[in-house]
């Protein structure tokens, strides 16, 4: 393993460089019109944050999917621009910031409350609307589902530079390769309801569209998604703010889930140290680097969905009539984890 970049910076500095010299290629012609991107989130009853994106130039379908990623990486953003959001009678009008980003706190209307459950948000920007699926938490909902993507539920080979730029670039949606039994494993989560996700992760804003596709094609649960701002100042630490807020916005505990190729087991550990009590378990998929036991300390290791949704089930985390019909010995015909 090299020494001259850490292991938890180089895949990031390796898909900046690549992005710069692969913009060489990308016609000055692939976008046209403003796009606004908004992220799924959840939310509470008397609140919720919803963050998006402004594009000045929609990215085009572009005739390859190497050119699409490219198409969403290097999109121009658009600063300045009015948006509008609403959600379920609640309204307001921000202005977006650096790299056309921007967030609002919405309320309920004055003597109502958000109802629990899934609904829809909208964003405007000029002509162009967008919407994005936001669930209220309920009071009830018994945890948190904090969990990554790649490696985790995605197969990405972090810890590999040249898969990772193939997985980052020549993958979409329909053929990134999914980590075998990781919905079924979510999907049997609950206590005795379900609980509430949220997907924390490196992967960039722009790939917010392709990670929701990629979820709701292999049937994982519904998902807030908070993805990682691409640059200088996000190539280390970009998680741990956003499991804080989480953390502070809602009152369960969590579970996290994680992969070991980076940094989660030492994320996941900081944050159960800062937020004692509230870590009811973390699971940790075998994804490189398991040399050293003590980053796995009070922590699930797993190689495959299987384990992590049968300690789930002993631990009152899991149903377990579900666990034995999603992983009958008849249906697991894809075997071990993947390397």
């Amino acid at each position: 393993m090299g020494r001259t970049v850490p292991v938890s910076r180089a895949p990031a500095l390796n898909l900046r460089l690549l992005l710069a010299t692969s913009l060489l290629f990308v016609s000055a012609a692939a976008s046209a019109g403003p796009a606004v991107l908004l992220y799924p989130a959840l939310g509470r009853t008397d609140g919720v944050v919803l963050q998006g994106q402004v594009l000045k130039e929609a990215p085009s379908a572009g005739s390859s999917v190497l050119s699409r990623n490219l198409r969403r990486l290097t999109a121009p953003t658009w600063k300045g621009a009015r948006v509008e959001v609403s959600f379920l009678g609640a309204t307001a009008t921000v202005t977006s910031g650096s790299e056309g980003h921007f967030e609002v706190n919405l309320p309920p209307p004055e003597g109502a409350a958000f109802p629990a459950g899934l609904h829809l948000a909208q964003a405007r920007v000029a002509d162009v609307d967008t919407l994005a699926r936001v669930e209220i938490v309920a009071e009830a909902t018994p945890f948190l589902v904090i969990s990554d993507f790649d490696d985790t539920l995605a197969v990405s080979h972090v810890i590999r530079p040249v898969k990772l730029m193939e997985s980052a670039l020549l993958r979409d949606a329909d053929s990134q390769e999914v980590v075998p039994g990781m919905a079924d494993f979510y999907g049997c989560l609950r206590a005795p309801s379900a609980p509430a996700f949220a997907l924390v992760s490196g992967s960039p804003v722009q790939y917010v569209p392709r990670v929701a596709s990629f979820l709701g094609r292999h049937r994982f649960p519904s998902f807030a998604l908070y993805l990682r701002n691409l640059g200088p100042g996000t190539l280390s630490n970009y998680k741990q703010p956003e499991i804080r807020r989480l953390l502070r916005q809602f009152s369960q505990p969590v579970v996290l889930v994680g992969d070991s190729g980076e940094k989660d087991p030492e994320i996941y550990a900081q944050i159960r140290e800062e937020f004692p009590g509230r870590v009811k378990a973390i699971y940790i998929r075998e994804a490189g680097r398991t040399e050293n036991a003590s980053r796995f300390q009070d922590m699930v290791l797993f190689r495959e969905a299987r384990a992590a949704a049968e300690h789930a089930v002993a631990n009152g985390l899991a149903d377990g009539a579900c666990v034995s019909e999603a992983f009958a010995p008849a249906a697991s015909v894809s075997g071990g984890g993947v390397p």
